[in-house]
């Protein structure tokens, strides 16, 4: 009878582990020690010279996402998943950056005229070797599974015009909690978004992506009631918001600066 019992503990200990969620472990000391925060909160540098001496640490961590199976990621919750995808999506890009680092004043010069750096495939993930467009716009954003426009506040492209990469790895079990935080530290930033002239003046992220904006996330149907929801983070009135949420202020878009985001 006891070995009957520790034979389904066994199993179902086998079981329990297959469905844990993936360690981060090693990205987010590798953030906390190679990522600066900057303007309170609104923006981040990132040490790439180190990252460098860091570089066998950081490939443990890629080899630890490689190694993970479809299956495995199908039965995690989506939380999980999503974590797990936007801290894949932040470590391959500095690992990109670092194949010419620092030879290199943008991401873009990683590129080529038929080819933007995010189309190139060097990433081991699912059996496939996939680009970082496909993780963020087939994975994350194409699947339907999430519909999570505050991914757009996670995922970094390494640039000065990007929201912060955070000095810390996402989890799913406080995800909401830091894409929240990620998306308010953003909209806090007035070099990228601020009221102008009775114009709400905004990244060019809105542009490119307003379609994720518009899906009723919280209700929001359009980009200005999305905008309208973090009223507080723009500095915005009571009378502003409702202003804005009726489409009375208009939303231009401001120019991206795409210069690396390391530390000078």
């Amino acid at each position: 009878m006891l070995s009957r019992f520790l034979l389904s503990f066994v199993a179902l200990s086998l079981s329990t582990s297959a469905w844990a969620a993936h360690d981060h472990s090693d990205w987010n000391s590798l953030l906390k020690r190679n990522v600066v925060v900057t303007g309170g909160g609104t923006s981040s540098k990132v040490n790439y010279a180190r990252f460098k001496t860091d570089r066998a640490k950081l490939k443990t961590y890629l080899d630890s996402t490689s190694s993970v199976s479809q299956a495995t990621f199908n039965k995690w919750s989506k939380n999980d998943q999503l974590a797990f995808l936007i801290n894949a999506y932040n470590a391959w890009t500095v690992e990109l950056i670092l194949t010419e680092y620092p030879n290199l004043k943008s991401i873009k010069d990683l590129g080529s005229i038929i080819r933007s750096p995010w189309k190139q495939k060097f990433i081991p993930l699912f059996g496939k070797t996939v680009s970082l467009d496909h993780i963020e716009h087939t994975l994350i954003r194409g699947s339907g599974r999430y519909n999570e426009p505050r991914i757009h506040f996670a995922v970094n492209c390494a640039s000065i015009g990007c929201p912060a990469l955070r000095n810390s790895a996402y989890r799913g079990n406080t995800l909401s909690a830091q894409l929240q935080t990620a998306t308010k530290d953003f909209l806090r930033d007035r070099s990228r978004n601020r009221l102008k002239d009775g114009k709400l003046q905004v990244s060019n992220i809105f542009k490119w992506y307003r379609g994720d904006f518009e899906k009723g996330w919280r209700g929001a149907q359009n980009l200005n009631q999305f905008l309208a929801i973090y009223a507080g983070s723009l500095d915005l009135t009571k009378g502003q918001q409702a202003a804005l949420k009726s489409g009375k202020i208009k939303v231009s878009f401001l120019s991206y600066d795409w210069r690396l985001n390391r530390i000078r």
